[in-house]
């Protein structure tokens, strides 16, 4: 599968020999823009696989613009600039940049940092699933550990026997134990 690119690039002549490259390496460039154009919205309604940005240095705009693409529809994204200063490379990868490339873009260059850069975001991508999940299952953990509390307290049972009757709840009505330990904490937070 070609991975499509979104290219913004206010020099037409430099994104022409961009698409290019992009398009001889075998990518499909689903569109041009200029810096100012609203990326967000294009992003949502092209949907492509990686963002290509060259700009002198990123202002705010952006930046925020790049920050929301990287909460709402993260992407990889690759920004080609000539301010080195360690603020501003800071800023844009905490705004979502996946790759932040001084000295200019040069063509025959794109496809090496591409596969780079569509690599770290894949990594990233990964660890930021993990670390959701960890966080759920950990949040979980502490509300049945906090429902099977009530039920020891409350009925005198021990830590076994408060899971089990939580567990038989749980399939008795059909949800998901977490479910169950949830409302029961919900419940004794109402009548406590």
């Amino acid at each position: 599968m070609s991975l499509r690119v979104l290219v913004v690039d206010s020099d037409a002549e430099r994104a022409a020999g961009v698409v290019y490259a992009l398009t001889a390496a075998g990518y499909l460039v689903a569109s041009v823009l200029e810096t100012g154009t609203d990326l967000y919205a294009k992003v949502r309604e092209l949907q492509p696989d990686v963002i290509i940005i060259d700009m002198e240095s990123p202002d705010r705009d952006m930046l925020e613009h790049l920050h929301v693409i990287n909460r709402d529809d993260p992407r990889a994204i690759v920004m080609f600039c000539q301010d080195d200063a360690n603020e501003t490379i800071s800023a844009a990868v905490k705004a979502g940049v996946s790759a932040y490339v001084v000295d200019g873009l040069h063509p025959h260059r794109i496809k090496p940092i591409l596969q780079t850069a569509v690599a770290r975001f894949e990594d990233y991508q990964g660890l930021r699933r993990e670390l959701e999940e960890t966080k759920s299952s950990l949040a979980e953990r502490k509300t049945l550990e906090r429902a099977k509390g009530i039920l020891m307290k409350q009925r005198g049972m021990s830590e076994e026997e408060a899971y089990q009757a939580l567990r038989k709840s749980a399939m008795n009505r059909n949800k998901r134990i977490i479910e169950v330990a949830e409302n029961l904490i919900a419940a004794y937070e109402l009548l406590g």
